[in-house]
């Protein structure tokens, strides 16, 4: 039989959630718990209060391991399987560990036709760090392709966490949010 993965995962694929990135600690941290629950009370159903109790745990954890995800289902008291969903669905949830600078840049078509592919190659030169690839050593830089950050008419177009850079991104563009970057001019990812 063929299979997509490779031989030693073949026989013994492993589950969605245990492809994740995961992390030591297992709970929030006291004021995100009561953060959580604090949000919870806010809402009518509990499961409601599901999105913004994951942000709130991707702040605390730096990014949603699974183990995060079953903290927000046991603050919440909702079944893990329902927080998972809503989890792994929403794109601007990282399930993975992501740079202080986490730069995504849109490789859709509009900014494709735009040059977005050579803003990838720039970012990863002047970084260091390699698309899709997590966190640099340093722990500054990473980099994402995605689908669309709304700026088809402007585009390329880069997030740098959640402050979008779009509007004529030439090259020296470019290295002047990286330099605010390095200047701490930008804020760090989950300080928003």
């Amino acid at each position: 039989m063929n299979h997509p993965l490779p031989p030693e995962t073949a026989e013994h694929p492993l589950a969605p959630g245990q492809r994740l990135a995961e992390v030591e600690r297992r709970e929030l941290s006291p004021e995100a718990l009561a953060e959580i629950r604090a949000l919870a009370q806010r809402y009518p159903q509990r499961m409601a209060a599901t999105l913004p109790a994951l942000y709130v745990a991707q702040r605390d954890f730096g990014f949603l391991s699974l183990g995060a995800m079953k903290a927000v289902a046991r603050a919440l008291e909702l079944p893990e399987g329902h927080v998972f969903g809503v989890a792994t669905f929403y794109t601007m949830f990282r399930k993975a560990p992501v740079g202080k600078y986490h730069m995504q840049v849109c490789t859709n078509l509009s900014c494709a036709l735009r040059g977005a592919a050579q803003v990838v190659k720039k970012l990863a030169e002047r970084t260091g760090a390699v698309p899709g690839g997590g966190p640099t050593a340093d722990g500054l830089w990473s980099i994402e392709e995605v689908e669309c950050l709304a700026s088809c008419g402007s585009g390329p177009c880069v997030q740098v966490n959640h402050g979008v850079y779009d509007e004529f991104l030439d090259e020296a563009a470019l290295e002047q949010v990286l330099e605010a970057c390095r200047k701490g001019e930008v804020p760090a990812w989950g300080e928003e």
